[in-house]
């Protein structure tokens, strides 16, 4: 009779998350054109606005495909011999359904219907709730203070609250950047496969621990759901996720940072402990810094206007990429890049020893992202010249 316990560790199950993220991928992609019609039958069509880039109506809706995505990913994943065993001890991937189904709903009604910015917001913390109530939530909080660093032991209250401000603030982050063909669903794929990378980095220092592999499942099928999506959204795009999209990513993308959280070991050796203690941190603001800024930017421009930090406007990130000169496709490729930088950047920090190596790897990638950036203005200055 085998004496180990039923959640002994079992080493990385890479090649499980692999299959987990690529049936996520294969759903959404073949789920995706059946709902393509639906949304054409159903009227969830966007129409050209004044702020919008396309010129043609285009169907939305493209979220509800990628949450069956969401859904087969978890199935097979439930159905594998390594996997599944973790089910019986987290409900932290359940909850994360549950939650992801409710904003999706949400953000449906919206894309068929329109909703007003406040039921949408309320949407949005209902579903944060919910994700809580079910076992997502911060329950430790590292804080600097000037040394290694030391663990602030949320309250019940606390935690609620922390979890649900900074859920509803990604929700509404990978929201706001929502205006290119593709853009969404490419940061959600760079965030998700960062967050990853960061979970299987912590899961291996747990030896494998089969309670450690919710962050990994969720960012997995979540990366599985927006690779299967793109294809459909690059541009020219043939359907927008819409809003029951990029809420579902940015739900997601909250709870695998947040369940991460939960599963870091802080007994590094000295040179590391600051560094460990605030990966989650770090992590958390990188994969989603660009449309964070994005979304403060937004926020800050429209209050001094004396407008609704909810009021839609046309001076986004992208769309000042678009004044500069770039095309669709390269504004969209080089806030990949911008993301993927900062993203792989914070996860490399976290967990590769040599700081300086990290640190010079990835100045030489901003260097890149804000040379590619100007290519206009050089070129304009060039010929002025």
């Amino acid at each position: 009779m085998d004496p180990s316990p039923p959640f002994a560790p079992q080493g990385l199950p890479i090649r499980e998350y692999l299959l987990v993220a690529l049936c996520a991928a294969v759903v959404t992609f073949l789920v995706t054109g059946v709902v393509r019609r639906l949304a054409i039958r159903a009227g969830a069509i966007a129409v050209p606005r004044g702020r919008d880039v396309h010129t043609v109506p285009i169907p939305r809706l493209g979220g509800v495909a990628m949450y069956v995505g969401v859904l087969a990913g978890v199935f097979v994943a439930s159905q594998l011999p390594v996997l599944r065993r973790a089910f019986d001890y987290s409900s932290e991937t359940r909850a994360v359904i549950v939650a992801g189904g409710l904003i999706c709903l949400v953000g449906a009604l919206d894309d068929r219907f329109g909703v007003d910015a406040l039921t949408k917001l309320a949407g949005q913390a209902t579903s944060a709730g919910v994700m809580v109530l079910l076992g997502v939530q911060w329950l430790i909080l590292p804080v600097p203070d000037g040394g290694s660093g030391t663990l602030l032991i949320l309250g019940p209250d606390q935690g609620v609250i922390l979890t649900v401000f900074l859920t509803v603030v990604l929700v509404n982050a990978i929201n706001f950047v929502d205006g290119l063909d593709g853009l969404a669903a490419g940061i959600g794929l760079i965030a998700s496969v960062a967050v990853l990378a960061y979970s299987l980095g912590l899961l291996d220092q747990r030896d494998g621990d089969v309670t450690a592999y919710p962050p990994a499942l969720i960012a997995a099928v979540l990366a599985g759901a927006c690779a299967g999506f793109l294809p459909h959204n690059f541009q020219p795009a043939r359907i927008f996720m819409g809003d029951s999209g990029s809420m579902l990513i940015g739900l997601m993308l909250a709870a695998a940072t947040t369940t991460a959280s939960g599963r870091i070991t802080y007994s590094d050796s000295a040179p590391r402990n600051a560094v460990a203690l605030l990966a989650p941190i770090v992590v958390v603001a990188a994969v989603v810094l660009v449309p964070l800024i994005d979304l403060l930017l937004a926020v800050v421009r429209r209050t001094r206007a004396g407008r609704s930090p909810f009021a839609p406007d046309k001076m986004h990130l992208h769309h000042r990429l678009l004044e500069i000169g770039h095309s669709q496709r390269r504004a969209v490729l080089l806030i990949y890049l911008w993301a993927g930088v900062f993203a792989f950047g914070a996860v490399a920090l976290a967990l590769i020893t040599d700081v300086f190596l990290v640190v010079g790897l990835v100045a030489l990638g901003l260097l890149v992202a804000v040379l590619a950036s100007a290519v206009p203005r050089l070129r304009r200055a060039r010929r002025a010249a």
